[in-house]
Formats: structure tokens, C-alpha cells, sequence
């Protein structure tokens, strides 16, 4: 009996591979056979040649990867970009600009944001963000429409009351396996400087019993680090595993302020622990320390790459965290042989995966998993020659060179056509509401940055 057509075949590319040590690789004149969003097979060339198919891309002298993995981020934040908030110190930052004008969001602030920042990450080959904001329904029913995954996480101070936790929780469970699956949802603490020990205590037991994955910031800065020592002896660590946090599946934003004296308790969290990186912002808030990539990898800690949100970052281009994680960390350890580009991709690709819980669905192109990835144009002058493909991909390549991006074996952009997002209406509407976002004249702020 023949089997139904592949709903999608793509033909004559060269294909990122993972070997059983998780070593990168790349199959040269290789074709991917997607059915029910799911890779199939990746085979020759001849052998895919007759293969039926709904749909066919030729790719050929174009590089197959797996899709980028924002692992932290504040999509929405996509409107507060561009000199809002630009040349200041962290404190400054937060008090004077971006927690007065957040208290003027409203849910279609969220969703016009969450648009603009869908787009982005879209047509810079990122098929699935985690994301920690407010109003986060909007950013559930944007992922929805436009065909991205993502891993969502409603943000909650101690400062709300109960209600704040409670309301992450009614999220997270609410739309855990949202849009057809390729939405999951964790609780989302703001960080150890916001919520309290009795908060953070409550979140790790929800955590558990209702088997959600946990996202917060923590030991963004060594500032913080300090700053916590000075007041309850603690590092924000030592606070994450006093709590039980480290005892969930616990994504942590930044940790660029984690200590050698930290990295026991992270170990100890036996794989549970994931941390995201994000060296942009990191450089352009002038903080002495990055994330303990090196440190962390040692002792079995996955670092995923990530923009933060695009007010701070000014840009979601994860391909730019990738080229700039590598760049960082040779710099702080004074070793050129650290990273390596081949251990920047695995970081790009399977270690962002394990970071966002996603571990077993994405990350790889490989029979099983799910059919999210884009394709890569190297034939550009900036691009070529090719000596050797993975530092080409790191160093040289950009974010613009993503010609097609696929997430479940839906194609969301083709030839750098958007097919999802109508980027003009949002950027029409979102500019004729600034004027009432911006306003800080009413002198409210959702919170106090006081670290």
C-alpha cells in the first residue's frame, strides 16, 4: 500500500546533525521528510527524490539548522525599544523608565508588542521563545495565531499579594499545551529581590504539585549578589535552594552574579536546573561579570542562549547571542580555545532546548522530533569562503540569512517573506498608542528596584 504524501519534503541542503556523543556535525546533499509536524527521516538527495509531497522547498546550497531558541525574554518589551530607556545604570533603568511606563500596559499593549517581537524572531530564524511578562493571555493568543512556539510564564511580585501567584498559577495551567501543543507554561516568579522567601517557598510547592517548570531571574548581577549578602548572608542561590526552588524544574535568567561557592547547590540539583544567557545586555548595562558559561557546563548545567527583552537588548537576535556568548566567554576565561563554534551551536541548539524543558521535542533535526527549523543562506560575500561551516555559521553568518523558517512543519516565512504577521497594522496601531504608554507624569511604578 503507498503511504500518504509527506506534507513537506526539503531537498539538496546541507543538514546540522547531532551524533550519539552530541557532537556537531553536517550531512552534505541531504533532504528532511516532514509529516504531522514531525521529522521523519533525513536522508540523500536520490532517496527523497521519490518521495510524494504536499509541499516541496528546494534548498539547495542552503544549511538546514534547528531552530534558535530564545530561552528568556520579555517579548512584549518590543515597544519600549529604541531610546526609551538608553545609556543608564540598572537601577536607574528600572525606577525612572520601564516600571513607570509598565504601569500603563494594557493587554493590547501586550499583544501589539508580543506581534512586533513574534515578527523579529520570525525572520531571524527563532522558532519557539520563553517568555515572563504581564497580560500574558495576549502573548498566549499572539503564539497562537502566528504559528511560533513557545514556553509562557505570567510575572508576579510579592508586592501583589496572594493574587499575583495565584493568577501565575491560573495561567500556567490554563494554557499548558495551548495551541496545538506547541505552547508550555511555568510559574513565574519575578526574582529573589521582588518575591519573598514565603512566596518563593509557595511557588516551589505548586511546582510540584501540579508538575510545572518555574522561570525567574536570579543573580542577574553580581550587585544583586552582593547586595544579598550584605542583607540576609545569603547569595540568591542559597535563597533558591532554601526555598525548594531548586528542587523544580527551574529555568534562571542571567545568573551572571552565581558564585564559585554557588555552583555545589546547582550541581546538586541533579539536571533539574537550566540557566539562560544573554551577553547583550549584559555588556551594555556595563555589569563586570557574565554567566559562568564554562563553570556551569562543567557540572551538567545547561546554558541556553537568549536577548532578554528588547527595551534593555534592543534586539531579539539570538543568532547575535550565539557569535557574541562565544566572543564573551573567550574573553572573561582568556582562552580562545573556549567556546569553540561547534560548542557554541550545541548551546544554540540542543542545550537552549533542555533549557526551555523541551529537550526530547526540539533542538536536533533528527526522526521524531518535532519539524521546527530554519535555512540558512551562506552563499553571501560576508559568508564566503566556506572553510569551515560551523565557525561560518558563528562568526560570519547573521540573522538575515535565514531564508525560511518552519515550526511544526508549518513554513511561517519563505524566501524572507513573513507569511503570519502583518508587521505594518502593528506598527501603525502600536505608534498611535506610545503617547499614553510613555507618560510617566502620573509618577506611579509597578515596583522598586532596590538591590
Amino acid at each position: 500500500m503507498t503511504p500518504p504524501p509527506a506534507d513537506l519534503v526539503i531537498t539538496r541542503c546541507t543538514v546540522l546533525t547531532h551524533d550519539e556523543r552530541e557532537e556537531i556535525g553536517f550531512a552534505e546533499d541531504a533532504s528532511v521528510i516532514v509529516r504531522d509536524g514531525v521529522v521523519e527521516a533525513v536522508v540523500s538527495g536520490a532517496e527523497a527524490g521519490g518521495v510524494p509531497a504536499r509541499e516541496r522547498i528546494d534548498a539547495q546550497g542552503q544549511i538546514a539548522l534547528p531552530g534558535l531558541i530564545n530561552c528568556h525574554t520579555h517579548a512584549p518589551m518590543a515597544a519600549l525599544r529604541g531610546g526609551v530607556a538608553e545609556d543608564l545604570p540598572t537601577d536607574a533603568w528600572f525606577n525612572d523608565v520601564v516600571w513607570p511606563v509598565e504601569s500603563n500596559l494594557t493587554a493590547r499593549d501586550v499583544e501589539l508588542g508580543a506581534r512586533l517581537a513574534c515578527a523579529e524572531m520570525i525572520r531571524a530564524g527563532v522558532t519557539c521563545f520563553a517568555d515572563h511578562y504581564f497580560s500574558m493571555d495576549a502573548v498566549a493568543a499572539v503564539v497562537e495565531e502566528c504559528g511560533i512556539r513557545a514556553h509562557l510564564g505570567e510575572a508576579f511580585f510579592s508586592s501583589q499579594g496572594p493574587r499575583g501567584r495565584e493568577r501565575s498559577l491560573e495561567f500556567a495551567l490554563a494554557h499548558r499545551g495551548g495551541a496545538g501543543g506547541r505552547i508550555t507554561t511555568a510559574l513565574a516568579p519575578h526574582a529573589p529581590y521582588t518575591v519573598d522567601d514565603a512566596d518563593l517557598a509557595a511557588t516551589a510547592d505548586l511546582a510540584r504539585e501540579h508538575r510545572l517548570p518555574v522561570h525567574l531571574h536570579a543573580a542577574e548581577n553580581r550587585d544583586q549578589t552582593t547586595t544579598s549578602l550584605a542583607r540576609h548572608g545569603v547569595t540568591p542561590v542559597e535563597v533558591l535552594r532554601r526555598t525548594g526552588l531548586l528542587d523544580t524544574d527551574l529555568l534562571i535568567a542571567h545568573g551572571t552574579g552565581i558564585l564559585d561557592e554557588d555552583l555545589p547547590a546547582l550541581r546538586d540539583a541533579g539536571g533539574r536546573v537550566a540557566v539562560a544567557t544573554a551577553p547583550r545586555g549584559y555588556l551594555k548595562f556595563g555589569w563586570p561579570t557574565t554567566t559562568p558559561v564554562r563553570a556551569l557546563r562543567e557540572i551538567g548545567v545547561p546554558v541556553g542562549l537568549a536577548t532578554d527583552g528588547a527595551a534593555s537588548n534592543n534586539s531579539l537576535d539570538v543568532w547575535e547571542s550565539m557569535a557574541l556568548t562565544a566572543l564573551v566567554q573567550k574573553s572573561t576565561t582568556g582562552d580562545p580555545r573556549w567556546l569553540t563554534a561547534r560548542q557554541a551551536l550545541h548551546h544554540a541548539t540542543l542545550q537552549s532546548a533542555r533549557a526551555v524543558g523541551l529537550g526530547d521535542t526540539v533542538g536536533s533535526i533528527a526522526p521524531g522530533r518535532r519539524a521546527d527549523l530554519v535555512l540558512v543562506d551562506v552563499s553571501g560575500p560576508h559568508t564566503q569562503p566556506v572553510h569551515d561551516l560551523a565557525a561560518t555559521l558563528v562568526h560570519s553568518a547573521r540573522s538575515c540569512d535565514v531564508r525560511t523558517t518552519i515550526v511544526d512543519g508549518r513554513v511561517l516565512m519563505r524566501d524572507r517573506e513573513l507569511l503570519t504577521i502583518d508587521v505594518p497594522s502593528v506598527v501603525r496601531e502600536l505608534g498611535e498608542r506610545l503617547p499614553a504608554l510613555l507618560d510617566r507624569g502620573h509618577g506611579r511604578r509597578i515596583q522598586e528596584y532596590d538591590t
